[in-house]
């Protein structure tokens, strides 16, 4: 499939950084891996390729190396019909991987970056192509591209002021990273700025316990709500979501119960299925109950996988389920 489309017909941009994933073939300690399988990582990725399964025509902008990492993802984006006209590939820099372990118990998986220094942490303000971001109706953000590096935070806040400003939407994932963060104080603080400029905040209850320390996720919600937000939807695991805000004029508040699963294989990549689910179905015009149910929906196949990408659905499988 073509590279890149028309830059006018975008639903959806995001930027953030793809990095090539190896995840071990048995559980136990990484290091006693013998065998990976090769996959593709990048919360913001994840979300791209989940929205263009979807059907919805989707742009990533990044950095990558011209290692054969680089054009392994890169092949992998284009395969998934995203534009990836705003993707560089620098031959002098190097393309981030991530090694993912194993676990049988439904515990998150051990996970060790391999991203300092990266193509992608060299991102900045001068890789938002304005008329091109703002050709689309939709910026998805995340907590994880304003991490990488001194120059994708502000490159971050730039590209949703932005969007903001113009009277397009924007999600955010606040998608926490502490290790990327000098502190958590620093974390909290631009996190929380960053939140206030979009429209759409989804946060998980425990990410909202440390960012607001705040404890239920009404009072998450409405803390973010103060702060700008339309519309807060608290993700809380097994246990569905909680949303609060406005949509469509109307102020709405609920829950939604989770989907069971029989057996949770890897938690990676739930949250981005999430926020694939919730904001295909608010930019298709469904109502927030609608939307927070695919959201689960997709989380929950999300966590029965073994890569962050495979549970993510086509628009046919959707239909299926009518959701």
């Amino acid at each position: 499939m073509s590279s890149s489309t028309s830059p006018s017909s975008l639903d959806v941009i995001t930027f953030g950084e793809a990095m090539m994933l190896l995840v071990a073939d048995r559980p136990g300690p990484l290091e006693e891996a013998q065998a990976f399988y090769k996959r593709t990582a990048g919360a913001e990725t994840n979300v791209a390729i989940g929205l263009a399964r979807l059907g919805l025509r989707v742009g990533w902008a990044s950095r990558l190396g011209t290692d054969s990492m680089g054009r392994y993802l890169l092949a992998s984006m284009q395969g998934e019909g995203i534009d990836c006209s705003h993707v560089i590939c620098d031959a002098t820099q190097r393309t981030g991987f991530q090694f993912k372990g194993r676990v049988t118990d439904g515990s998150d998986p051990p996970v060790e970056y391999h991203r300092k220094g990266s193509a992608a942490s060299q991102m900045g303000l001068a890789d938002i192509d304005e008329p091109w971001l703002l050709s689309a109706r939709h910026l998805h953000a995340t907590g994880v591209f304003a991490a990488v590096s001194a120059s994708t935070l502000p490159a971050a806040r730039r590209s949703m002021a932005l969007m903001r400003a113009a009277g397009r939407s924007v999600s955010f994932d606040t998608n926490l990273r502490p290790t990327l963060w000098g502190s958590a104080d620093l974390m909290r603080r631009e996190i929380n700025q960053l939140a206030s400029l979009a429209d759409w905040v989804l946060p998980g209850i425990d990410e909202g316990r440390l960012l607001t320390g705040l404890n239920s996720a009404q009072d998450i919600a409405q803390f973010y709500l103060a702060q700008g937000a339309r519309l807060v939807v608290v993700k809380l695991g097994a246990e569905g979501a909680y949303y609060q805000g406005s949509h469509q004029g109307q102020s709405v508040s609920g829950h939604v119960e989770g989907f069971p699963v029989a057996e949770v294989v890897d938690t990676v990549g739930a949250g981005d299925g999430f926020a694939v689910g919730v904001v295909s179905a608010l930019l298709e015009g469904l109502d927030v109950a609608q939307a927070v149910r695919r959201g689960a929906w997709i989380g929950a196949r999300a966590v029965q996988v073994l890569g962050d990408t495979e549970g993510l659905p086509t628009r046919a499988m959707l239909l299926e389920t009518g959701l």
